[in-house]
């Protein structure tokens, strides 16, 4: 259950023109039959209570700013995992994420079948806007990682 950093292999132009910030992480699994929705569903449906502490106190700090604590907008609906919206779905791609004024991000889950496992890869794209967005992208890098890897693992867990 080794989860390995790797160079990210995605389409930049695509997803998040721009993007100054990706990194992608991926994690083998016993389970050739995953889908994409379901890697993200099993990452995102259900944080560690540290993870849930790191976003109350996320949301805590960055509310004065006006940055946004949720991707639900009721100008435009769309499907919700954990907190982010579905950008674009296929059963190998599920694509999140949402733009606020000060970076935008999208989060793609990849899912590949090899006989008897899958590889689940986690690509973290992200475009800052201004320094509010540097600083915040500054501040938050070093959680990012811990909370990438822990969330491929509870694909694992899950499984």
């Amino acid at each position: 259950m080794a989860i390995s950093e790797i160079a990210p292999n995605i389409d930049r132009t695509r997803w998040l023109a721009g993007a100054e910030f990706a990194d992608a992480f991926r994690i083998t699994i016993d389970e050739p039959d995953i889908d994409a929705r379901t890697a993200a569903e099993r990452m995102l449906g259900h944080a560690p209570w540290w993870m849930a502490a790191l976003l109350k106190l996320r949301n805590l700090l960055v509310r004065p700013f006006g940055l946004k604590t949720s991707g639900a907008d009721p100008d435009n609906p769309r499907p919700l995992i954990g907190m982010f919206p579905v950008v674009d779905e296929t059963p190998a791609r599920l694509v999140l994420g949402f733009d606020d004024k000060h970076l935008d991000f999208r989060v793609l889950v990849d899912v590949s079948s090899h006989r008897a496992t899958s590889q689940v890869t986690a690509t973290t794209l992200v475009q800052t806007h201004n320094v509010l967005g540097r600083v915040y992208l500054t501040v938050i890098k070093p959680f990012h990682r811990l909370v990438v890897k822990a969330m491929l693992r509870q694909v694992a867990t899950a499984a």
